[in-house]
């Protein structure tokens, strides 16, 4: 007994152990996260160390990280959004499902397989990995672009449309392997009842309750709550022969607008990122080398057919729905592999007699290869994938400009910096690289130039040799050093204000000879900081005579730093960390305090 107890405790600490190594080594390498746990999935597995014999069993528990994560995108997904994605989930995500089934299937049928068969295995490989999709799109940063938008649009129609490809699995039964119709429609019934039940329960029973429990102000019990709802809607689903992780989102959207929607995601997250991680670890573990081994030439043969298959049906949805050829290619790299849901449609048409054992673990490894493959090919292609170029139509280069100031770069500070200066009636010339903000800057009456201050010759026919001043407004320290070095050698005489990063960025300006520099936050830091004091009880006159101490302190600190180095001047800035001092006074020192007071005392 204690000898299972201590084994089942190795395999829980080389779980963890295999994803802590792992993950921050793949991501140092730029090959992300999801790669890492497969990585780790495989070596501790069957087929690698060996410390798991039944990776089955781990990501049947591991599916509820999926669970948890189609309940936190619910639970962001208000209503009221949800309809303004109607176009994309039942337009662009139909249209996706749609052409990448009949494309797939056909490819199945024309490889030889069985009509069924080659529909069960083509449309398993249609429903994308939502794990993996969303792993990838949160560590781009990107789910809430348009961009992403339109992923989890088509995720949440490909999750709709496991319950009717069920229920088309049944209807394909061989005869005798299946159900009667009576059954089938019996099955429907529950299914839409269940349906019912969850929508009739979040919008009358959850709120009640989590507010009965939110006066208890046990915090323990809010989690135990959150994560009743999201298994409770899961299990219903689940007797309704309906997707767990669909039920789990319909319960986020129905909490979507309740006032506990920030306390239930945060009560869910670390269980959702620990369960999610193990199930790309299980599905590592899943992958059998010893078949892919043995039907080596089957299964890379069936995975490069339905990726390419299902990425040229992806492409030219993308381009008829008006997407660029770019985020087209995007698209087809987060999206040309199977799923999670893959493996519960083979497992239905294996119990049905569909699909047999051996045709199950072929294309069960072809969908976990492509999942693996899915970190490899997004990243291939990002990296091959030639810049985008910027369209100029509608935009004017710069080109003879004869400003007395020529402002470079046109974002949130160079705008405020243009006010004084067009106050005063100076001529400005202004010049930009990016588009999006030269058309919105138009918008405000702003007549913007297309060009790129860090060339010489862009400089050249902005005028800056002809300005009375050049103004470096851009917010990136290589690009802004890089011009004022172009300035310092081929226009000498002109005076260079720059926007400094930083105050290691501000030293580094002073040395290059700059007229003048600021760091971008300071001022509105010292006017934070003043206005703070006069908030809490501070008299005006004192608050602004501590914002000029505190002005001095800093201009003397960086003249030291300028002429030493960043550590130059610290005492002149005031800490809050506690200064130590001796819990006992020393014995010397006691010692000669007692002999001053003697001699003080002597007559």
């Amino acid at each position: 007994m204690a000898a299972s107890g201590q084994s089942e405790l190795v395999q829980v600490v080389a779980l963890l152990g295999a994803g802590v190594i792992a993950v921050p080594i793949f991501r140092r390498l730029g090959l992300g996260s999801v790669l890492g746990y497969f990585a780790a999935g495989i070596a501790i597995g069957p087929f690698g160390f060996g410390l798991f014999s039944d990776p089955a069993t781990i990501l049947h528990v591991a599916e509820f990280g999926v669970i948890m994560l189609l309940f936190v995108i619910g639970l962001e997904m208000q209503p009221s959004r949800l309809w303004a994605l109607k176009r994309e989930i039942f337009g662009l995500g139909l249209a996706q499902v749609v052409a990448c089934g009949a494309l797939l299937t056909l490819a199945g049928a024309l490889a030889g397989l069985d009509p069924s068969a080659a529909f069960v295995a083509g449309m398993g490989f249609v429903l994308s990995s939502t794990a993996v999709v969303m792993q990838m799109l949160d560590e781009r940063g990107e789910t809430s672009t348009p961009q992403g938008q339109k992923a989890v649009s088509i995720l949440l129609l490909e999750d709709l449309a496991i319950v009717p490809l069920l229920a088309i699995v049944a209807f394909l039964a061989p005869a005798g392997a299946g159900e009667t119709s009576s059954d089938r429609w019996r099955e429907i019934g529950i299914a839409i009842a269940a349906v019912a039940a969850l929508i009739v329960a979040g919008r009358y029973l959850l709120n009640p309750m989590f507010h009965i429990l939110a006066r208890s102000k046990a915090r323990e019990v809010m989690t135990a709550a959150a994560l009743l709802v999201v298994l409770g809607s899961a299990l219903l689903m689940d007797f309704g022969g309906l997707s767990m992780a669909m039920g789990a989102f319909l319960a986020g959207v129905l909490l979507s607008e309740s006032t506990f929607r920030h306390q239930l995601e945060a009560d869910i997250e670390p269980f959702r990122g620990i369960l999610l991680g193990l199930f790309f670890l299980a599905v590592g573990m899943s992958l059998d080398i010893n078949g892919i081994a043995q039907h080596w030439p089957t299964i890379l043969a069936f995975t490069a057919l339905f990726i390419a298959v299902k990425g040229v049906a992806i492409f030219g949805v993308a381009r008829a729905f008006g997407s660029s050829s770019r985020e087209a290619v995007d698209r087809v790299a987060l999206f040309a592999q199977g799923g999670e849901f893959a493996f519960v449609l083979y497992s239905a048409a294996v119990a049905v007699g569909i699909l047999d054992a051996a045709a199950n673990s072929i294309f069960t490894a072809v969908v976990i290869l492509s999942m693996a493959l899915t970190p490899l090919t997004a990243l291939a292609l990002k990296r091959l994938m030639p810049k985008p170029e910027q369209s100029l139509d509608g935009v004017d280069e710069a080109d003879g400009l004869t400003g007395q100031v020529l402002i470079i770069g046109f974002g949130r500070f160079a705008q405020v910096v243009s006010q004084s200066l067009l106050a005063r009636g100076y001529d400005i010339s202004i010049i930009e690289n990016d588009v999006e903000m030269i058309d919105a800057a138009a918008t405000f009456g702003f007549k913007v130039y297309y060009g790129d201050g860090s060339r010489l010759d862009t400089l050249r026919t902005s005028g800056a040799g002809e300005a009375r001043a050049v103004l470096v407004c851009i917010d990136k320290r290589e690009t802004t050093e890089k011009i004022v070095e172009l300035v310092k050698a081929e226009f000498p005489l002109t005076k260079l204000f720059v926007r400094a990063f930083d105050r290691g960025h501000a030293m580094d300006l002073v040395r290059a000879g700059v007229d003048y520099q600021i760091r971008e936050t300071f001022e509105s830091a010292m006017a934070f900081g003043e206005a703070a004091l006069v908030a809490l009880g501070t008299p005006e006159e004192e608050a602004a005579e501590i914002a000029a101490d505190v002005r001095r302190r800093d201009d003397e600190r960086f003249d030291l730093q300028v002429a030493g180095d960043i550590y130059s001047g610290a005492d002149l800035m005031r800490g809050n960390a506690p200064v130590p001092g001796p819990l006992t006074r020393p014995r010397r020192q006691g010692r000669i305090i007692d002999e001053l007071r003697q001699e003080t005392s002597a007559p």
